[in-house]
Protein backbone atom coordinates (compact mmCIF):
# COMPACT_ATOMS: atom_id res chain seq x y z
CA UNK A 1 0.00 0.00 0.00
CA UNK A 2 2.58 2.02 0.99
CA UNK A 3 4.58 1.46 -2.39
CA UNK A 4 1.59 2.86 -4.61
CA UNK A 5 0.50 5.93 -2.25
CA UNK A 6 4.19 6.89 -2.92
CA UNK A 7 4.83 6.19 -6.39
CA UNK A 8 7.14 3.65 -6.34
CA UNK A 9 8.08 4.74 -9.87
CA UNK A 10 8.04 7.77 -10.14
CA UNK A 11 9.85 7.96 -6.62
CA UNK A 12 12.68 6.13 -8.13
CA UNK A 13 12.89 8.43 -10.84
CA UNK A 14 13.78 10.91 -8.10
CA UNK A 15 16.10 8.47 -6.11
CA UNK A 16 18.13 8.18 -9.58
CA UNK A 17 18.57 11.53 -10.69
CA UNK A 18 19.81 12.41 -7.09
CA UNK A 19 22.38 9.78 -6.94
CA UNK A 20 23.33 10.71 -10.55
CA UNK A 21 24.19 14.85 -8.64
CA UNK A 22 25.65 12.91 -5.90
CA UNK A 23 28.33 11.38 -8.30
CA UNK A 24 29.05 13.73 -10.26
CA UNK A 25 29.57 16.01 -7.24
CA UNK A 26 31.67 13.40 -5.42
CA UNK A 27 35.73 12.86 -5.28
CA UNK A 28 35.86 10.64 -3.75
CA UNK A 29 32.51 9.39 -1.82
CA UNK A 30 32.27 11.26 1.21
CA UNK A 31 31.15 7.75 2.80
CA UNK A 32 28.80 5.32 1.99
CA UNK A 33 26.48 5.64 4.94
CA UNK A 34 26.19 9.64 3.98
CA UNK A 35 25.13 8.25 0.63
CA UNK A 36 23.06 6.38 2.14
CA UNK A 37 21.23 8.71 4.44
CA UNK A 38 21.36 10.98 1.07
CA UNK A 39 19.24 8.80 -1.05
CA UNK A 40 16.65 7.28 2.07
CA UNK A 41 16.01 11.19 2.81
CA UNK A 42 15.31 11.71 -0.88
CA UNK A 43 13.39 8.76 -1.01
CA UNK A 44 11.01 9.74 1.72
CA UNK A 45 10.57 13.45 0.83
CA UNK A 46 9.21 11.58 -2.82
CA UNK A 47 7.05 9.40 -1.31
CA UNK A 48 5.32 11.71 0.99
CA UNK A 49 4.98 14.10 -1.88
CA UNK A 50 3.37 11.89 -4.25
CA UNK A 51 0.91 10.83 -1.14
CA UNK A 52 -0.50 14.01 -0.36
CA UNK A 53 -0.50 14.82 -4.20
CA UNK A 54 -2.72 11.42 -4.16
CA UNK A 55 -5.00 13.11 -1.40
CA UNK A 56 -5.18 16.30 -3.52
CA UNK A 57 -6.27 14.70 -6.32
CA UNK A 58 -8.62 11.78 -5.41
CA UNK A 59 -11.40 12.74 -6.86
CA UNK A 60 -10.10 13.15 -10.25
CA UNK A 61 -8.03 10.07 -10.23
CA UNK A 62 -11.54 8.03 -9.97
CA UNK A 63 -12.37 9.64 -13.31
CA UNK A 64 -9.33 8.31 -14.76
CA UNK A 65 -9.19 5.12 -16.09
CA UNK A 66 -5.01 5.09 -15.30
CA UNK A 67 -5.61 6.06 -11.96
CA UNK A 68 -8.83 4.91 -10.96
CA UNK A 69 -7.43 1.98 -8.82
CA UNK A 70 -4.90 3.89 -6.88
CA UNK A 71 -5.45 3.56 -3.01
CA UNK A 72 -7.57 6.58 -2.24
CA UNK A 73 -10.45 6.38 -4.93
CA UNK A 74 -10.46 2.98 -4.91
CA UNK A 75 -10.91 2.74 -1.28
CA UNK A 76 -8.41 0.78 0.49
CA UNK A 77 -7.39 3.72 2.53
CA UNK A 78 -8.75 6.88 4.31
CA UNK A 79 -7.96 10.60 3.32
CA UNK A 80 -7.18 10.86 6.95
CA UNK A 81 -4.33 8.76 7.04
CA UNK A 82 -2.94 9.00 3.80
CA UNK A 83 -2.53 12.91 4.95
CA UNK A 84 -1.00 11.56 8.19
CA UNK A 85 1.50 8.81 6.68
CA UNK A 86 2.25 11.58 4.17
CA UNK A 87 3.28 14.05 6.65
CA UNK A 88 4.81 11.86 8.74
CA UNK A 89 7.28 10.43 5.91
CA UNK A 90 8.01 13.85 4.41
CA UNK A 91 8.73 14.86 8.02
CA UNK A 92 11.06 11.98 8.15
CA UNK A 93 13.07 12.48 5.19
CA UNK A 94 13.89 15.91 5.80
CA UNK A 95 14.53 15.35 9.22
CA UNK A 96 17.14 12.62 8.17
CA UNK A 97 18.72 15.02 5.65
CA UNK A 98 19.04 17.71 7.94
CA UNK A 99 20.68 15.30 10.97
CA UNK A 100 23.02 13.06 8.64
CA UNK A 101 23.82 15.09 5.28
CA UNK A 102 23.43 19.18 5.64
CA UNK A 103 21.13 21.85 5.23
CA UNK A 104 20.87 22.48 1.84
CA UNK A 105 20.15 19.27 0.82
CA UNK A 106 17.11 19.03 3.35
CA UNK A 107 16.08 22.59 2.83
CA UNK A 108 16.09 21.54 -1.61
CA UNK A 109 14.34 18.32 -0.68
CA UNK A 110 11.67 20.24 1.61
CA UNK A 111 10.83 22.76 -0.53
CA UNK A 112 10.34 20.56 -4.15
CA UNK A 113 8.13 18.73 -1.98
CA UNK A 114 6.10 22.31 -1.65
CA UNK A 115 6.39 23.26 -5.24
CA UNK A 116 4.85 19.78 -5.52
CA UNK A 117 2.03 19.79 -3.59
CA UNK A 118 1.52 23.70 -3.24
CA UNK A 119 2.03 24.65 -7.05
CA UNK A 120 2.37 21.51 -9.32
CA UNK A 121 -1.00 19.94 -8.22
CA UNK A 122 -3.19 22.81 -7.70
CA UNK A 123 -1.86 24.35 -11.34
CA UNK A 124 -3.41 20.68 -13.04
CA UNK A 125 -6.82 21.59 -13.42
CA UNK A 126 -6.16 25.33 -13.96
CA UNK A 127 -3.51 26.10 -16.55
CA UNK A 128 -1.33 24.17 -19.20
CA UNK A 129 1.63 25.55 -17.48
CA UNK A 130 2.05 22.50 -14.65
CA UNK A 131 3.78 21.10 -17.20
CA UNK A 132 6.73 23.55 -16.96
CA UNK A 133 6.23 23.47 -13.35
CA UNK A 134 5.97 19.74 -12.96
CA UNK A 135 9.34 19.68 -14.93
CA UNK A 136 11.23 21.95 -12.27
CA UNK A 137 9.99 19.47 -9.63
CA UNK A 138 11.75 16.94 -11.36
CA UNK A 139 14.81 19.53 -11.99
CA UNK A 140 15.63 19.55 -8.64
CA UNK A 141 16.60 15.89 -7.21
CA UNK A 142 19.85 16.34 -8.91
CA UNK A 143 20.24 19.42 -7.45
CA UNK A 144 19.60 17.82 -3.67
CA UNK A 145 22.48 15.02 -4.86
CA UNK A 146 25.09 17.41 -5.72
CA UNK A 147 24.68 20.13 -2.56
CA UNK A 148 24.18 16.79 -0.35
CA UNK A 149 28.85 16.48 -1.31
CA UNK A 150 29.21 20.40 -1.74
CA UNK A 151 26.52 21.73 0.45
CA UNK A 152 25.92 23.87 -2.22
CA UNK A 153 25.32 24.02 -5.91
CA UNK A 154 27.62 25.36 -8.49
CA UNK A 155 27.56 25.34 -12.45
CA UNK A 156 27.69 21.68 -12.57
CA UNK A 157 24.81 20.80 -10.57
CA UNK A 158 23.00 24.00 -12.63
CA UNK A 159 23.77 21.87 -15.85
CA UNK A 160 22.21 18.52 -14.61
CA UNK A 161 19.22 20.66 -13.60
CA UNK A 162 18.80 22.22 -16.67
CA UNK A 163 19.08 18.27 -18.23
CA UNK A 164 16.20 16.84 -16.22
CA UNK A 165 14.10 19.95 -16.85
CA UNK A 166 14.56 19.94 -21.19
CA UNK A 167 14.44 16.07 -20.61
CA UNK A 168 10.78 16.38 -18.83
CA UNK A 169 9.07 18.30 -21.30
CA UNK A 170 8.72 15.91 -24.39
CA UNK A 171 8.38 13.09 -21.57
CA UNK A 172 5.28 14.84 -20.26
CA UNK A 173 3.65 15.56 -23.58
CA UNK A 174 4.12 12.31 -25.17
CA UNK A 175 2.43 10.90 -22.00
CA UNK A 176 -0.55 13.69 -21.78
CA UNK A 177 -1.10 12.85 -25.41
CA UNK A 178 -1.34 9.58 -24.88
CA UNK A 179 -3.76 9.65 -21.97
CA UNK A 180 -5.30 12.65 -23.47
CA UNK A 181 -9.10 11.59 -23.08
CA UNK A 182 -8.30 10.70 -19.59
CA UNK A 183 -6.78 13.81 -18.87
CA UNK A 184 -9.85 15.82 -20.18
CA UNK A 185 -12.77 13.69 -18.22
CA UNK A 186 -10.25 14.57 -14.79
CA UNK A 187 -10.32 17.85 -15.89
CA UNK A 188 -6.91 18.67 -16.34
CA UNK A 189 -5.35 21.42 -18.28
CA UNK A 190 -3.29 19.47 -20.36
CA UNK A 191 -1.98 21.07 -23.96
CA UNK A 192 -2.44 18.31 -26.09
CA UNK A 193 -6.42 19.20 -24.61
CA UNK A 194 -5.97 22.50 -26.24
CA UNK A 195 -4.46 21.38 -29.44
CA UNK A 196 -6.77 18.78 -31.19
CA UNK A 197 -4.61 18.61 -33.92
CA UNK A 198 -0.85 18.18 -31.71
CA UNK A 199 0.50 21.38 -33.84
CA UNK A 200 1.77 23.21 -30.44
CA UNK A 201 2.26 19.86 -28.66
CA UNK A 202 4.76 18.36 -31.06
CA UNK A 203 6.52 21.18 -31.87
CA UNK A 204 7.08 22.31 -28.50
CA UNK A 205 8.17 18.58 -27.86
CA UNK A 206 10.59 18.61 -31.28
CA UNK A 207 11.88 21.89 -30.00
CA UNK A 208 12.63 20.59 -26.39
CA UNK A 209 14.40 17.11 -27.94
CA UNK A 210 16.75 19.32 -29.79
CA UNK A 211 17.87 21.49 -26.86
CA UNK A 212 19.17 18.15 -25.63
CA UNK A 213 21.62 17.79 -28.52
CA UNK A 214 23.82 21.42 -27.60
CA UNK A 215 22.93 20.77 -23.85
CA UNK A 216 24.88 17.37 -23.68
CA UNK A 217 28.31 18.67 -25.37
CA UNK A 218 27.88 21.63 -22.93
CA UNK A 219 28.74 19.76 -20.16
CA UNK A 220 32.00 18.43 -22.34
CA UNK A 221 33.09 21.74 -22.34
CA UNK A 222 32.30 22.81 -19.06
CA UNK A 223 34.66 20.18 -17.83
CA UNK A 224 31.97 17.97 -16.52
CA UNK A 225 32.30 14.93 -18.25
CA UNK A 226 35.12 13.62 -21.29
CA UNK A 227 34.61 13.32 -25.31
CA UNK A 228 32.60 10.07 -24.57
CA UNK A 229 29.63 11.28 -23.29
CA UNK A 230 29.67 14.16 -26.10
CA UNK A 231 29.20 11.46 -28.65
CA UNK A 232 27.18 9.17 -26.28
CA UNK A 233 24.56 11.90 -25.64
CA UNK A 234 24.85 13.23 -29.53
CA UNK A 235 23.57 9.68 -30.18
CA UNK A 236 21.26 9.16 -27.71
CA UNK A 237 19.85 12.69 -28.32
CA UNK A 238 19.00 12.11 -31.98
CA UNK A 239 17.76 8.75 -31.60
CA UNK A 240 15.07 10.35 -29.52
CA UNK A 241 14.88 13.07 -31.43
CA UNK A 242 14.13 11.02 -34.50
CA UNK A 243 11.35 9.18 -32.60
CA UNK A 244 9.69 13.00 -32.17
CA UNK A 245 10.08 13.37 -35.94
CA UNK A 246 8.42 10.17 -36.70
CA UNK A 247 5.45 10.90 -34.44
CA UNK A 248 5.47 15.26 -35.62
CA UNK A 249 4.56 13.49 -38.74
CA UNK A 250 2.04 10.64 -38.08
CA UNK A 251 0.67 11.46 -34.42
CA UNK A 252 -0.87 7.97 -33.67
CA UNK A 253 -0.59 6.02 -30.46
CA UNK A 254 1.71 3.79 -31.28
CA UNK A 255 4.26 6.79 -32.79
CA UNK A 256 3.70 8.71 -29.28
CA UNK A 257 3.87 5.62 -26.80
CA UNK A 258 7.21 5.09 -28.56
CA UNK A 259 8.53 8.64 -28.08
CA UNK A 260 6.93 8.37 -24.20
CA UNK A 261 8.99 4.73 -23.76
CA UNK A 262 12.01 6.47 -25.38
CA UNK A 263 12.08 9.32 -22.85
CA UNK A 264 12.33 6.23 -20.69
CA UNK A 265 15.24 4.76 -22.25
CA UNK A 266 17.13 7.60 -22.84
CA UNK A 267 17.25 9.06 -19.48
CA UNK A 268 18.86 6.23 -17.49
CA UNK A 269 21.69 5.53 -20.41
CA UNK A 270 22.63 9.23 -20.73
CA UNK A 271 22.80 9.80 -16.48
CA UNK A 272 24.92 6.11 -16.79
CA UNK A 273 27.26 7.91 -19.44
CA UNK A 274 27.94 10.98 -18.01
CA UNK A 275 28.72 9.32 -14.49
CA UNK A 276 31.44 6.36 -16.53
CA UNK A 277 32.61 9.42 -18.13
CA UNK A 278 32.99 12.62 -15.25
CA UNK A 279 35.82 14.48 -15.77
CA UNK A 280 38.48 14.69 -12.89
CA UNK A 281 37.94 17.85 -10.50
CA UNK A 282 39.72 21.05 -11.61
CA UNK A 283 42.38 20.96 -8.52
CA UNK A 284 43.40 16.94 -10.11
CA UNK A 285 43.63 17.87 -13.82
CA UNK A 286 45.37 21.41 -12.61
CA UNK A 287 47.57 18.70 -10.06
CA UNK A 288 47.92 16.18 -13.14
CA UNK A 289 49.34 19.34 -15.23
CA UNK A 290 51.43 20.49 -13.13
CA UNK A 291 53.03 17.52 -12.69
CA UNK A 292 53.77 16.85 -16.76
CA UNK A 293 55.40 20.12 -17.02
CA UNK A 294 57.86 19.22 -14.48
CA UNK A 295 58.46 15.60 -16.27
CA UNK A 296 58.48 17.89 -19.60
CA UNK A 297 61.80 20.16 -17.54
CA UNK A 298 65.08 18.67 -18.60
CA UNK A 299 66.57 17.32 -15.17
CA UNK A 300 63.32 16.66 -14.07
CA UNK A 301 63.43 13.11 -12.32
Amino acid sequence: MSLELGKARLSALVVVTTLAGYLMAARPVPGWGHLAATMLGTALCAFGANGFNQVLERDRDALMVRTRERPLPAGRVGVRAAAVWSGAVVLAGVGLLLALVNAAAAALALGTVLLYVLVYTPLKPRSTLNTLAGAICGAIPPLIGWSAVTGGVQAGGWWLALLLFVWQVPHFLSLAWLYRDDYRRAGFKMLPLQDPRGDRTFRFLMLYAWVLLPLGLLATFMGLTGAVFAVGSLLLGGAWLWLGMRCYRDRSSLNARRVFLGSVVYLPLVLGLMVADRAPPRAERAAGADVAIVAAQPGSV
